[in-house]
């Protein structure tokens, strides 16, 4: 047999690997992201009030972005846009309180259009990323992240609860199903083996949806009306500029391009043994802030790239393109049938609740792992410290930026999410603070 024509291993980036390796491998990718990928489109959908017809497009476009926006940094655009390195990009928790912020004082059009802002800012990110890399040590990058999965813990005990506002709130029956898709979800994380480990969220969710589905919580109104296929039409939700809630993305967006190198650096050390060059981590950031900007104009969120998949390639050193190209189609498919996405927003609060909260918790993990990487001193304790108090504290207390003097933009810049203040804070207290001297 020719050499040529042999199968390629799945331990090389290019070729194509046989069927009874490439659809499983392919498959636990798609496992591994999938609730990533829907949730954060639930979530805005509730705060923005969509209907059923909007909820269901949100989660289509989601699914579509993340596929494309994969496929591009597999096999990149005029060898500058895309990492051509083998990872998973889609719509990201990271974005989240940020989101549900704008959301929730504006509507989605403000949020798409302070996405097209903040990809641009990013663009500019990933074009000097050497030069700018160095403002954000893992100090500054751990610091943020951490304090992102804890703005997030209150959003997922709303959503154990039922979901604010909705009929039943804190009631026994939603903590019941909450609770089950947790221990579930913990069970499987900590006890189980291969595919049940790596998508334990999503055997969770399957779990507490047949025990909704049993106490009458699944409401499958939505998913009569919805065909069968179906593109996204440009400006569907229609896109507005605020200055105030551009900023408070933008800071977001470099934050998470930071965050990007650093999934990106896993990815190549875990499956390559090398660190990225500086031209795939610009090409990485690029595609991903191009994908955010152009999808923002069809109703999709921000893309980044996913961090369980990383975690997937570090474990099995899986880094065959066709793999992950396999994986992106079959995300492209399922956004091209509303009907799948319809049953995806049936899908009850208390049982997205009960399963993100551990993704959450993993996220204000990976911040503190961050932080502790290099020696903790004082002055990285008032820098954290510090930091974080004044993004959460800010945040926590209704209307501190909002009283006599302060105009409307003040809020919503520094007073919704507490990200983008900790993120100053931690840059400005890093630059000014004296390094404290090596021992000899």
């Amino acid at each position: 047999m020719n050499k040529s024509a042999s199968p390629a291993s799945v331990f090389s980036l290019d070729g194509i690997p046989p069927a009874g390796q490439l659809v499983p491998l392919g498959l636990q990718h798609v496992v591994a992201a999938i609730v990533g990928i829907i949730t954060p489109a639930i979530m805005v959908a509730n705060t923005c009030s969509l209907s059923g017809a909007d909820r269901t497009l949100l989660i289509q476009v989601s699914l579509i972005v993340t596929a494309v926006a994969t496929l591009i940094q597999l096999y990149t655009i005029v060898h500058k846009i895309g990492s051509g390195l083998p990872v998973i990009m889609g719509i990201s928790f990271a974005y989240v309180p940020t989101l549900l912020a704008i959301g929730g004082q504006f509507d989605l059009p403000t949020i798409l259009g302070a996405e097209i802002v903040g990809g641009c800012v990013a663009v500019v990110f990933g074009i000097f990323v050497k030069q700018i890399r160095k403002l954000f040590p893992p100090l500054i990058t751990g610091t943020v992240i951490f304090t992102i999965g804890l703005s997030l813990y209150p959003t997922a005990v709303r959503y154990m609860a039922g979901g604010a506002g909705s009929e039943g709130f804190g009631g026994v029956k939603n903590w019941s199903v909450a609770l089950v898709t947790l221990i579930v979800v913990v069970a499987l994380q900590n006890f189980g083996k291969g595919v049940l480990k790596l998508g334990a969220i999503l055997w969770g969710m399957i779990v507490g949806y047949l025990m909704a589905l049993c106490l009458g919580m699944v409401d499958f109104s939505a998913v009569g009306p919805a065909g069968w296929f179906q593109l996204a039409a440009p400006l569907h939700f229609g896109v507005k500029f605020e200055i105030s809630a551009c900023v408070s993305l933008a800071v977001v967006y470099v934050i998470n391009a930071v965050q990007t190198i650093g999934d990106l650096s896993s990815t190549t050390m875990g499956g390559m043994d090398r660190m990225p060059t500086d031209k795939e981590l610009s090409g990485g950031i690029i595609a991903q802030s191009v994908v955010s900007i152009a999808g923002a104009l069809f109703g999709g969120l921000p893309a980044a790239t996913y961090s369980q998949n990383v975690g997937i390639v570090t474990v099995n050193k899986v880094i065959n393109k066709a793999v992950f190209a396999f994986a992106s189609l079959i995300l492209l498919l399922a956004g091209l049938v509303p009907k799948l996405s319809a049953v995806l927003t049936t899908i009850p609060q208390a049982v997205i609740g009960g399963a993100t909260i551990s993704v959450f918790a993993t996220i204000t993990m990976t911040g503190i792992r961050m932080i502790t990487s290099e020696k903790f001193t004082m002055r990285s304790s008032a820098i954290v410290g510090l930091a974080v108090a004044l993004g959460v504290g800010i945040t926590q207390v209704s209307g501190s930026l909002q009283g006599p003097g302060f105009p409307a933009w003040i809020h919503t810049v520094f007073g919704s999410s507490p990200i983008v203040v900790t993120a100053i804070v931690a840059i400005v207290l890093n630059l000014l603070l004296p390094k404290e001297k090596e021992n000899g």
